[in-house]
């Protein structure tokens, strides 16, 4: 079966072209692509590959009983199979649902030291605390946060090439509108990922049967799996509350302001005893937290208000999936993504922001003076207001925040809809397909 190409592959391929390179975690939620992508990576680089899934083969959980030392989890591992060979230099060893064995991060400052055999070690990490992970093995790792497929690997998926993708960012950087034939056919392409998402098994099947039969039966199943494990893995102190998070996030995206609130989900909830479920499941990769700035000036770091946030799902197929029937034959039907008060397109342009590098995401409401901000974004020296609008609407808020002088941070601003490229002098319109290309044309601008 033929794999999707994924950004990851190029990755792995530096990663093991530096001679200095430490053992790799791979992190992210469950069933984005993890390990399909290394084990496509190993059988094309390795004279021999070591796969261990502790949730499979629960045996090997006490290869580290004796110690970590390398000899000694490799003399453990030869007695379970003695089959597998262990060719210094030629061997990769993949640890897979690292989870369910956090003793396997502790041996990985020996595996970094030793040096004769790579090690990439993969899971879902619900359950695990990072923070143990990285006390137990810092200085002697390398890190991959791996997410469901963005829009540049959907187009890759759907037969783009490079130089198309690349043809599409000049527009961007050139503000040159696009035809209204590559305008038209982008946005049809664009509808169908906001519908399916990124999570590969579900891509896969749309790109293999040409149509969206099967993919909303496979996406629920998704979301059992994810509630599934929460139950599975959450400490039992806080399964209901990570639980009663997770189920309500489509309920608050579908109110005017989609703030989340806490006292809303359960009786008598304060913000304070749900802090670790909405952290745990940031920390699983499944939810993207946004948070309301205090202030709108630079920096952003500290800038925001810990209880006043926004939760969207990490893969905008799987919002979509979570809806009513009858939001579903709206959309899959009519292509009404501007239904549901704009959370679908939100929560896609949040993810894309996520996926193309922004490390959180930001936005901002006030009441006096009235001034409500999506997201928020910066360059060098600047700081960006991002309005995501789902129907063609005024952007008072927008231009308020470009000329107003209380806000000398902001020097223009962007638009995201079903527009054409333009610039007025004040703000950027794109349309949304061009937001995972964003940080890029922040960057090169910036630098012009």
């Amino acid at each position: 079966m033929e794999l999707l190409k994924r950004k990851i592959d190029d990755y792995l391929l530096e990663w093991k072209g530096n001679a200095r390179r430490k053992p790799l975690i791979v992190k992210g939620a469950r069933q984005v692509g993890k390990t399909a992508s290394i084990r496509s990576f190993a059988a094309a680089n390795y004279e021999s590959v070591i796969e261990i899934n502790f949730v499979l083969q629960k045996k090997f959980r006490s290869i580290f009983d004796d110690g970590y030392e390398v000899e000694s989890i490799i003399k453990n591992i030869s007695l379970l199979e003695p089959s597998w060979e262990f060719i210094p230099y030629k061997t990769l060893i993949f640890f897979d649902e690292l989870q369910r064995c956090p003793d396997c991060a502790t041996s990985l400052k020996s595996f970094c030291e030793d040096g004769r055999y790579d090690v990439i070690c993969s899971g879902s990490l619900m359950g695990i605390y990072y923070e143990e992970i990285e006390s137990n093995a810092v200085g002697f790792k390398e890190d991959y946060e791996m997410y469901s497929m963005d829009f540049e690997e959907f187009l890759w998926a759907k037969g783009y090439k490079s130089w198309q993708i690349e043809n599409m960012y000049q527009h961007m950087i050139d503000v040159q509108p696009f035809s209204q034939i590559e305008l038209a056919t982008l946005i049809d392409i664009f509808r169908e990922y906001m519908t399916l998402g990124g999570m590969p098994e579900v891509v896969k099947m749309f790109i293999d049967n040409g149509h969206f039969g099967g993919t909303l039966e496979l996406q629920r199943q998704l979301l059992k799996d994810y509630e599934e494990d929460i139950t599975k893995y959450a400490r039992q102190s806080d399964k209901a509350r990570v639980l009663a998070v997770y189920t309500h996030i489509s309920t608050f995206l579908a109110k005017e302001n989609k703030k989340y609130q806490i006292t809303k989900i359960a009786k008598g909830a304060r913000n304070r005893e749900y802090v670790g479920a909405v952290e745990w499941l940031r920390q699983a990769g499944v939810i993207n937290v946004c948070y309301c700035l205090n202030n709108v000036e630079l920096p952003l770091k500290g800038n925001y208000d810990a209880d006043y946030y926004k939760l969207y799902y990490h893969d905008t197929g799987l919002l979509i999936a979570s809806l009513d029937e009858e939001a579903q034959e709206d959309l899959r039907a009519n292509k009404n993504f501007g239904t549901y008060k704009g959370a679908i397109y939100e929560n896609v342009v949040g993810e894309m922001l996520r996926k193309s590098g922004y490390e959180q995401l930001y936005f901002y409401k006030h009441d006096n003076p009235a001034l409500e901000m999506d997201f928020f974004v910066r360059d060098a020296d600047s700081l960006i207001p991002v309005e995501v609008k789902a129907k063609d609407g005024a952007t008072a808020s927008l231009c308020n925040l470009i000329t107003w002088k209380s806000y000398p941070d902001v020097k223009y601003g962007i638009k995201l809809g079903n527009k054409n490229v333009g610039f007025n002098g004040q703000f950027y319109t794109f349309p949304y397909f061009l937001a995972f290309l964003l940080k890029r044309f922040l960057k090169d601008k910036s630098q012009r």
